[in-house]
């Protein structure tokens, strides 16, 4: 999967359009059109042009020699997470991390699970350099 420095913002809408492809590999826009439309309601053009928004923002690649075109993500889920997290944390919390999660934390939206699953990754990273979390991060 090309890797490129990709800073683009997608929407609401091309998110779920992707989250479809990046759960498949590659999938058939046909395929796609038939996963969205009884979720969403989305009319099948209305699907092909967020399909075509993605492919020149260059989230995805169309394959268009075989019937029906093949999307080809071109651009990682969890890249394009990392990306969005980054710029989420830059614009809303000046780039702190540490600020964000106190601010959760002072909030009390935390569940005790999920307090204690922080804190085993917390343990992992500080003992031993970076290892996934239970998200996969």
């Amino acid at each position: 999967m090309a890797q490129s420095n990709h800073k683009v913002k997608i929407s609401e809408s091309e998110w779920k359009v992707m989250k479809v492809i990046w759960e498949s590999g590659t999938v058939s826009s046909a395929e796609v059109v038939r996963r969205l439309k009884p979720v969403t309601g989305w009319k099948d053009n209305t699907i092909y042009t967020l399909i075509n928004r993605l492919a020149k923002k260059e989230m995805l690649r169309i394959d268009k020699t075989v019937s029906p075109n093949l999307c080809i993500p071109l651009v990682s889920q969890r890249r394009y997470q990392r990306e969005e997290r980054k710029s989420f944390l830059q614009r809303v919390y000046d780039g702190s991390l540490s600020l964000m999660l106190a601010n959760i934390v002072e909030e009390g939206s935390l569940s005790s699970e999920e307090i204690d699953d922080l804190k085993k990754i917390l343990d992992q990273n500080g003992r031993g350099g970076k290892k996934e979390g239970p998200c996969g991060h």
